[in-house]
């Protein structure tokens, strides 16, 4: 154990050390993307997310070893990052977990700490595949978006409340827009799907009261939480 957990002096690099940080923190975010790769095989994602866990610990890795405890540097990379704007947007918030646990083995890796790397790595493997198995990471709460176009002349305040009460636990007019220069009335709801709901039958009962017009029924978090 105690040669496990031997680390390499980075105060002065030498070829020997560097080769080690680089092969050590590109394997290890190897291991982080095939996690990544292998929690998300059932969704659809970002192919080239994948490949950037891969490389981002080799990244981190070289630039720690860089800037080392040169002050100068550190305010130079600064610089150079305030010029460079990344603008790439997360489509999951759970994908963060991935981009720091990448960003935490670089640094270990570039401290020369390879031991702790390779132990870090194992852990928060292990936890993201538990939470992959026992689905805690996946929304159990039944909620969901409801959009329902309508005739202006139909009473939206309460033309559903009926067809509301069968299916759902719960729901909340959000908003009401008009479209098509005021014929029609988009309503979204906010709602609370009962476990038992069959959705082609409750979406079916709302098609008889909106004449079969437009209706958008959507559950992932981006489209709750947009207008």
């Amino acid at each position: 154990m105690t040669t496990f957990f031997i680390t390499i002096n980075m105060d002065t690099l030498t070829l020997e050390s560097v080769l080690y940080v680089l092969l050590v923190s590109t394997i290890l975010g190897a291991i982080i993307s095939s996690i990544f790769v292998y929690t998300h095989k059932k969704t659809v994602y970002d192919h080239s997310f994948s490949m950037t866990l891969l490389l981002l610990p080799l990244v981190i890795s070289i630039i720690i070893m860089l800037v080392s405890n040169n002050l100068a540097r550190a305010f130079s990379l600064a610089g150079v990052f305030a010029l460079v704007r990344f603008r790439t947007a997360i489509a999951d918030s759970r994908d963060i977990t991935y981009i720091l646990s990448a960003v935490g083995i670089g640094l270990a890796s570039a401290l020369g700490y390879f031991g702790y790397a390779v132990i870090i790595t194992g852990f928060i493997s292990f936890l993201l595949l538990m939470l992959h198995f026992f689905n805690f990471d996946k929304d159990h709460t039944n909620h969901a978006k409801l959009k329902i176009v309508i005739p202006e002349n139909l009473n939206y305040s309460d033309v559903f409340n009926d067809v509301f009460k069968k299916h759902l636990n719960g729901h909340q007019l959000q908003r009401v827009k008009t479209t098509d220069f005021g014929t029609m009335f988009e309503l979204t709801y906010l709602i609370k799907l009962k476990n038992d709901t069959d959705q082609k039958e409750f979406l079916d009962e709302l098609r008889v009261r909106n004449g079969n017009l437009s209706i958008t029924l959507s559950s992932d978090y981006v489209s709750l939480t947009s207008e």
